[in-house]
């Protein structure tokens, strides 16, 4: 049993093309598997039949043996363990009906004498009754026998065509040539290892005996040197009544010449076809050998039996089956050999920022590149020329910066994480040059747990160490030196969270912490790490110090989640509460309230200004030195509140948002976004079919419509519930939104409004893909129905066309075929099926039909051509997507381990080498090529980046089906620049 779907396809044609609903779905495949469970039965049945005839027939000639010669039985025994033999032995009442059946078979009524001796015609020897009840095998038992073999045969002989019934004829030639089907002949190895463990002296007079009383022809090995030559008893008849008896003997007897001489052809046809019919069955049953996880090659069969012109690749998953055919253009598909592709992939360009739960994520380089991080990427992003570089040697998500004061070197520090096997990947701080991005240093190596959450270069001494405090329980703080990598003192700092950690620009054993409910001012001397706790006083006790920095007079300013910023100075410690001899200590001096809600961020300009960003109000405030508001601006809600501010020059600022966003401005003009992202998982991503556009949506409900030439988004909007799927309509002037709820809509590029809204089902959509011309559209939805629309006016009116049901779980992939006329859909329940749209959305059940069929896309992650990507013991959730290129020369794989693979195209055979690229933090939930391949885009889940990746093939870059304008004006400007030279080498 090949599992559902291959009992779909492969089911009898009587049934109708349509199922009406769910409850007929599984009546049909109940009926499909109790045939199935039928066919194992009798094809059981019939090897347990041919293993009692052998047995009956063995007991037979034991029984035969043992008459003729017993010390030849015993040999016989002692040589084939005869012992189990013995309990096969026949009861009396058996014996009388043999005897009774002997006589209405072997002569007429009444030519038995009184002595119990048969009575033969004349010319004949008689012979008395019991020699031969002691020398021959009963011939009731015979015929007892045949027609219990015909009557157990019969689901076998129904299988049989009437034309091959009549070829058995009637009358005798039938009964000859049913009994040459029923008695099958004594094994040679049998007799053979008989004659070499009989005495010499012995063999002479059993070949006599058998000669003459018993009525077998038996077939011995004349390879054995103890038979004689002129003993040799093969071919030879022996009669035991007149010749006008022969014919009905010939009924009891094995091999003789008559069968030979009349009908030699026609048992052995009858046994082939009982062989194939035999095969056939048990080719339909559930193998213990077949239920392998490994990929089996043979012949396909259909559920008649009959053999296909090709052959079926199976593959399993959580140990199911998936039946593939291979296409006919597939000649030597055992020997097809698996390459990498030619092309490889370079990162072009990060489109996200991590704002939403990460502190002190961006800074500025002397360089005027802006320097952050998102996913497993740090970020160098020119402001001017808008040109970024990328950091890519961590192997998780990056969640801490800290920069050199030498303003050259960056450390940054990552989350643990796990690779495909399930093994721990460790957390490290990595410090890299940001202008040759080559590692210096790989810190921590198995000494952070979970991960890093806070980095800080001492300045005092011109970063000698680094500090570093990770995600453990008790949140360690550790003290590193730069150069060498070592570590030089480590202590538990708190159970509660820690924000942020930072040494003293005057001191270097001076460190502060903060975070929830504390401040912690550290002493670094050889014993160690000594704390004090930061005494509130009469103040009143915030539960979070989110921030804080060192004003140029060497107070501590934090911002707390009340709004307030405090003022921290170092005093005489009061002996009336430490007691005597007790040391200076930072006491609160003063309270400034500052923002409505928490103080997220706090910034020292170089004249001594003061940057507070808020919160819940989303403020940029300017404070004088003396902590009096200078000025401010608030940032739209729509970027969210302030996380972060570096200053840039002069009155130039950037601000990180909570919402994943990068502005630039002043407060004088304002401030615009110059890098956005989402904010929650995403799974939607189309491209546009002439140009380098391309659409996200995700949980967060916003549309990104994103240029990819110019790396910039165009513009947003904000949906009611979630975005999961999208295309766009071939003409490009539409784009269809699949959303979480079962809505799906209709947008206009150019207007930017929804011009049409429908729902189907209840549940979310998952896929939405147009047909090639744009003449349908097809839903896919977690109900199990794809839905089809016809599409008109240029995919402004969609009218229901029907929709394709028959699917046991959730649709996952689907694409259309180059004519628009079929569709191949793959769900969670890991089927492949395959829908004739043109005549009524109808599932084409035999899926061998559709294996050279050519598709105009290809998405789904189940099919012959894109077997080769899985990974081995996969369990059908390790490949979230793929994308076949627009040349058909490569496949885009997206997987749940953070990874990127290119596969060649097509990419049919297991283990398939592969080009594998890092950089997202989380699983990678869609990928897309661009309309001229030059690009591919891929997405991660939860780290919200998205990755555009620039193809290259032999190290130049690809240019698909055309070059861009950029690059033709290139050439045209070196030509012509060229012509000149050339003009004056040649005059």
């Amino acid at each position: 049993m090949d599992g559902l779907t291959n009992s779909l396809d492969d089911r009898s044609r009587g049934c109708g093309p349509e199922l009406p609903d769910k409850l007929s779905l599984m009546e049909v495949r109940l009926r499909a598997q109790e045939d199935e469970v039928t066919l194992l039965k009798s094809s059981l049945a019939d090897a347990l039949r041919k293993l009692r005839i052998h047995e009956q027939q063995t007991h037979l000639l034991w029984q035969e043996l043992s008459a003729v010669n017993p010390a030849a039985a015993e040999t016989l025994g002692q040589f084939c363990h005869v012992n189990v033999l013995s309990s096969y032995s026949i009861t009396p009442r058996q014996r009388r009906q043999s005897q009774e059946l002997l006589g209405t078979f072997s002569a007429p009524e009444g030519d038995m004498d009184g002595s119990g001796a048969t009575i033969c015609p004349q010319g004949s020897r008689p012979r008395p009754a019991a020699a031969d009840r002691a020398t021959q095998t009963e011939p009731s038992e015979r015929v007892l026998l045949a027609r219990t073999r015909a009557v157990q045969s019969l689901s076998l002989e129904d299988a049989f065509s009437d034309s091959e019934r009549e070829d058995q004829g009637g009358g005798d030639a039938a009964c000859s040539t049913w009994t040459a089907v029923v008695e099958e002949p004594i094994h040679e190895s049998c007799v053979t290892a008989l004659c070499q463990n009989w005495p010499e002296q012995d063999l002479s007079s059993a070949d006599e005996c058998l000669s003459e009383q018993s009525p077998l022809s038996t077939t011995m090995d004349l390879s054995s040197p103890a038979v004689p030559k002129d003993q040799t008893p093969s071919n030879r008849v022996i009669a035991v009544s007149s010749p006008a008896d022969t014919q009905k003997k010939l009924l009891m007897r094995r091999n003789t010449e008559r069968l030979v001489k009349d009908a030699p052809e026609k048992p052995r046809q009858k046994l082939a076809r009982k062989v194939v019919s035999s095969n056939n069955l048990l080719s339909h049953s559930n193998s213990l050998e077949g239920r392998s996880k490994e990929h089996i090659y043979g012949a396909g069969t259909s559920r008649r039996g009959t053999y296909s012109q090709g052959q079926s690749v199976k593959m399993f998953i959580r140990g199911r089956p998936i039946t593939m055919y291979v296409p006919s253009n597939f000649q030597n598909y055992e020997e097809l050999r698996m390459e990498p592709p030619m092309e490889r992939l370079e990162l072009d360009w990060v489109y996200g920022y991590r704002g939403r739960d990460c502190r002190a994520n961006l800074y500025m380089l002397p360089s005027g590149e802006a320097v952050y991080f998102t996913a497993c990427v740090v970020v160098l992003h020119h402001i001017h020329s808008h040109r970024q570089r990328h950091y890519c040697r961590h192997t998780d998500c990056v969640r801490c910066l800290a920069i050199h004061p030498d303003q050259v070197r960056v450390a940054s520090g990552q989350m643990a994480g796990v690779d495909k096997d399930g093994k721990p990947l460790l957390p490290f701080v990595h410090i890299w040059d940001s202008a040759t991005l080559v590692t210096l240093q790989e810190i921590g190596l198995g000494s952070f747990e979970r991960g890093v959450s806070s980095v800080a270069f001492s300045h005092a001494d011109g970063g000698v160490f680094l500090a570093a405090i990770d995600d453990s329980n008790e949140h360690m703080l550790t003290v590193w030196d730069c150069l060498k990598g070592t570590k030089q003192t480590e202590i538990k700092s708190t159970n509660e969270a820690v924000f942020a950690v930072e040494f003293s620009p005057s001191d270097s054993s001076n460190i502060i912490t903060c975070g929830k409910s504390h401040v912690y001012f550290w002493t670094m001397s050889t014993g160690g790490l000594t704390k004090k706790q930061g005494i509130f006083g009469k103040y009143k006790k915030p539960k979070f110090i989110q921030c804080f920095v060192f004003s140029l007079t060497g107070d501590v300013l934090t911002g707390d989640s009340e709004g307030s910023i405090l003022t921290w100075c170092k005093l005489a410690a009061d002996v009336k509460t430490l007691g005597k001899g007790a040391k200076e200590t930072y006491q609160i001096v003063r309270q400034t309230q500052a923002h409505e809600g928490s103080v997220f961020t706090l910034c020292v300009l170089q004249g001594g200004t003061l940057l507070s960003g808020g919160g819940k109000d989303r403020r940029v405030v300017c404070w004088t030195v003396d902590l009096v508001p200078e000025r401010e601006c608030e940032i739209p809600e729509k970027y969210g509140a302030v996380r972060t501010i570096v200053h840039v020059g002069g009155e130039e600022l950037l601000v990180g948002t909570t919402r994943n966003a990068i502005l630039r401005g002043t407060f004088s003009h304002g401030f615009v976004a110059i890098v956005q992202g989402h904010m929650d998982e995403m799974w939607g991503l189309t491209t546009h079919p002439s140009q380098n556009i391309f659409l996200t949506c995700g949980h967060d409900r916003q549309v990104f419509f994103w240029n990819g030439e110019e790396h910039r988004m165009e513009w947003c909007a904000m949906l009611e519930e979630s975005g999961l799927c999208a295309d766009f309509c071939p003409n490009g002037s539409v784009v269809s939104l699949g959303l979480s709820t079962g809505r799906w809509l209709v947008l206009d590029l150019q207007t930017r409004h929804i011009v049409s809204d429908y729902t189907d089902g209840n549940e979310q959509l998952s896929v939405m893909r147009y047909s090639p011309d744009g003449s349908f559209l097809a839903v896919g939805s977690h109900d199990n129905v794809i839905y089809i629309y016809s599409v008109t006016e240029g995919g402004h009116h969609y009218t229901r066309f029907g929709k394709c049901t028959g699917h046991s779980s959730f649709i996952t992939h689907l694409d259309w075929s180059k004519d628009g006329k079929y569709i191949m859909s793959n769900s969670g329940d890991y089927e492949i099926l395959y829908w004739d749209v043109a005549r009524g959305c109808r599932l084409l059940r035999n899926r061998y039909d559709s294996r050279d069929r050519e598709w105009a896309s290809y998405t789904c992650v189940l099919g012959f051509h894109v077997m080769g990507v899985w990974p081995e013991g996969s369990d059908g959730t390790d490949i979230n997507a793929l994308c076949r290129s627009h040349c058909e020369r490569m496949v885009a794989v997206a997987d749940d381990f953070c990874k990127v693979h290119l596969f060649q195209y097509p990419c049919p055979k297991p283990k398939a080498p592969s080009h594998r690229y890092e950089g997202h933090g989380s699983h990678v939930t869609n990928v897309d090529f661009t309309h001229n391949d030059s690009h591919l885009l891929s997405m991660g889940g939860k780290d919200t980046t998205i990755l555009q990746w620039r193809v290259r093939w032999g190290g130049t870059e690809m240019l698909g089906t055309q070059a861009t304008n950029q690059q033709i004006r290139a050439e045209q400007r070196a030509v012509q620049s060229a012509l000149p030279a050339l003009d004056t080498s040649v005059g």
